[in-house]
């Protein structure tokens, strides 16, 4: 099964939330895992966060982002096209979506994903607008 997960979700793999035990259901079933080319600097930018707010602290950001690097070794990593282009603008006329996020689904459909994972509400319906079978492991 191809999966494609979008940062919001991915997080959850290194940051136990509601919806941390779900994603780590389904990630050992994925055949292929697809991510968004941009999820790095994504997640990484929530780390930095999380560290200047004091969630985490310098070990634990260090961990998490050697664990992110190691994870995505085996990754698809899924590019910016000019189909992904023009499937972006079509799900931001379509639905209420940050920009970013439309890029997600975008990848998602062209890759052919079989399922969609996000934490992400607005995502999460546009993604099924689009056709994308989906799961929802947000709050």
């Amino acid at each position: 099964m191809k999966v494609a997960v979008d940062s919001s979700a991915f997080v959850k793999r290194y940051i136990e939330e509601v919806g941390s035990d779900k994603l780590a259901e389904i990630l050992p079933n994925a055949s292929e895992l697809g991510l968004y080319i941009i999820l790095v600097p994504e997640v990484t930018s929530g780390l930095n966060r999380r560290l200047r707010e004091h969630l985490v602290d310098n070990r634990n950001y260090n961990e998490i982002k050697t664990q992110l690097l190691d994870d995505i070794s085996d990754a698809t990593i899924l590019q910016i096209t000019p189909g992904v282009v023009s499937l972006s603008v079509k799900l931001l006329e379509k639905n209420v979506l940050r920009a970013m996020d439309s890029l997600h689904i975008a990848c998602a459909l062209e890759w052919k994903a079989d399922l969609f994972i996000t934490s992400d509400k607005r995502q999460l319906d546009a993604a099924i607008n689009s056709g994308l079978q989906c799961e929802f492991i947000g709050y």
